[in-house]
C-alpha cells in the first residue's frame, strides 16, 4: 500500500472540500520505515476494498441514494467502491515519521468523528472507515494473549490475527451481531400507518427535542436472528411481531458491531417501557414524526423505507 488514512480513536483525517469533509489519504514514502511492505503492526491495517452497493441491490434501490441530500450523488453513492489501502493511527504516524500536513481547521485539515461523516460519505467508503476504526481498536485490545498473557505478535503472511507465541492462541477481530427493527402498524383509528420509536437513555438530555430510533440489541448465544428480535422487542417495549423479515445491514464500530436491519408488524400487546433502557415509546404517524435518527445510518434508512412505500416524504 502507498496511501493511508490517518485516525485518531473514532476519528478521521479531512479535508474541507466544497461539499463537506472528504477523508485524506497521506501518501508512504520509502523512507517511511519501508510502511508500505509492512501490512499489520499495531497502530498499521490493510484495509480490503469496500464495493459499491450496486453489486448487490435491485434496479429499484439502485436508484436513488440513501445519504443527505446534496453531499452525494445518488449514482456515486451506489457506485463507488472504496479500493484497498491502509489506516494508522496519528501516534504511529508520529512514531514513524509519516509526513503529515498541517492539522488544524484553519488550514483545512482537521480531525472528523465517523459519526459526523456518515452523513456524506458514499456507503463504500464509510464502511471502509469503520473497517479501518474497528481495526485499530481490535489491535490495541489483544496485544497479550487473553489465554495465559503473554504478548502477541502479528500472524505472518498479513494475516488479520495476533498470535501468542507461548501457547499458539490465535485472536481474529470480532463482530458482534446487533438487531434493530423497524416495526409497523395501521393507526387504529385513522388506518394511517405508523412505526414504532422509542428514546433510549444513551441519547442523553440534550437541548435539542429527544432523538427517537428504533428497537435495537445484541444477538444472544443460541439464538437465530429472528429470535433476537423477538426477545429485545418483548424485553424492551413488552409486545409481539410477526412477519420478520431481513433488509440489510451495516458494520457500526462502536465498537465493532454489525447491525442487522429487519422489518416487523406489530402483533399484539401493550407497551410497557423497559425503563433501565428506555424513556419513552410509542407508535408514531410516518407524518407526524418526533427527531429521527440523521441520515447514514442503518435506523434512517429503515425508517425513510416504511416512509417512501407510504409515499411520505421525511
Amino acid at each position: 500500500m502507498t496511501h493511508a488514512f490517518v485516525l485518531s480513536d473514532d476519528s478521521i483525517l479531512c479535508r474541507q472540500m466544497p461539499d463537506g469533509w472528504w477523508p485524506l489519504q497521506v501518501q508512504l514514502s520509502p523512507e517511511s520505515n519501508d510502511l508500505s511492505e509492512q501490512a499489520y503492526q499495531v497502530g498499521h491495517v490493510t484495509l480490503h476494498e469496500s464495493l459499491a452497493p450496486h453489486h448487490w441491490l435491485s434496479d429499484d434501490n439502485n436508484s436513488a441514494g440513501n445519504h443527505a441530500e446534496g453531499t452525494v450523488d445518488a449514482n456515486m453513492d451506489h457506485s463507488f467502491t472504496a479500493q484497498a489501502t491502509s489506516a494508522m493511527t496519528y501516534d504511529y504516524a508520529v512514531a514513524h515519521n509519516v509526513t503529515l500536513p498541517i492539522i488544524v481547521e484553519s488550514s483545512g485539515n482537521t480531525f472528523v468523528p465517523y459519526r459526523k461523516l456518515m452523513t456524506h460519505l458514499p456507503v463504500a467508503l464509510s464502511d471502509q472507515i469503520s473497517q479501518a476504526i474497528q481495526l485499530l481498536s481490535w489491535q490495541t485490545d489483544t496485544q497479550f494473549c487473553s489465554r495465559c498473557a503473554s504478548p502477541t505478535v502479528h500472524a505472518d503472511q498479513g494475516e488479520r490475527a495476533m498470535v501468542c507465541p507461548a501457547c499458539r492462541l490465535r485472536q481474529y477481530p470480532r463482530v458482534q451481531p446487533c438487531v434493530i427493527t423497524a416495526i409497523t402498524r395501521p393507526n387504529p383509528v385513522t388506518d394511517e400507518m405508523q412505526i414504532l420509536l422509542a428514546h433510549h437513555h444513551r441519547h442523553g438530555q440534550q437541548n435539542l427535542p429527544p432523538m427517537y430510533g428504533l428497537i435495537a440489541g445484541f444477538v444472544e448465544v443460541g439464538e437465530s436472528l429472528e429470535h433476537a428480535v423477538v426477545r429485545e422487542v418483548a424485553e424492551e417495549v413488552n409486545i409481539s411481531v410477526s412477519d420478520i423479515r431481513y433488509v440489510s445491514s451495516q458494520p457500526w464500530p462502536f465498537p465493532s458491531n454489525l447491525m442487522l436491519g429487519f422489518r416487523a408488524s406489530y402483533a399484539s400487546g401493550d407497551i410497557i417501557l423497559q425503563e433501565d433502557e428506555l424513556a419513552h415509546a410509542d407508535f408514531f404517524d410516518l407524518s407526524n414524526l418526533p427527531r429521527i435518527p440523521p441520515k447514514g445510518s442503518i435506523a434512517r434508512d429503515l425508517i425513510d423505507q416504511v416512509a417512501k412505500e407510504q409515499n411520505v416524504d421525511l
